[in-house]
């Protein structure tokens, strides 16, 4: 009898060590998967910025249909102060006269061990975001 009751322990620590690794990973694959949601939110928020900057007149503080000039005294879109770093990762743009290029690198690491990283090509009709890693 003691031989049955200590296999079954056994057996037990064995299914229970195995639940804890499947539940540990599939925590980690979900916190990757929502920075990613995150980021790519903040990114497609931070386009619909600047495609209203593009849209709106230089007298009001707008860019009258260019991305990196405009308003009284000439200032491109930049990302507001308080939304280039979030709880989703930093973000960082470029400018040319017809896109912004947002770069947002989320707080979460992917598999090789590298933060994920996203990427947002701003047209004053379109935002495009893509996977950089």
């Amino acid at each position: 009898m003691g031989q049955q009751q200590l296999l079954l322990i056994v057996l037990g620590v064995i299914v229970v060590g195995i639940a804890v690794v499947v539940g540990i990973n599939l925590f980690n694959a979900n916190a990757v998967s929502s920075n990613r949601d995150g980021v790519v939110s903040d990114l497609n928020n931070l386009g619909a910025m600047a495609q209203q900057h593009y849209k709106k007149p230089g007298s009001m503080g707008g860019g009258s249909n260019t991305f990196n000039t405009g308003g009284p005294i000439g200032n491109g879109w930049e990302i507001p102060s308080q939304l280039d770093t979030t709880a989703n990762g930093n973000y960082s743009a470029a400018l040319t006269a017809q896109s912004v290029t947002i770069t947002g690198t989320g707080t979460e690491k992917n598999d090789a061990g590298q933060n994920i990283q996203h990427q947002a090509v701003v047209s004053p009709t379109s935002i495009t975001v893509t996977q950089v890693r």
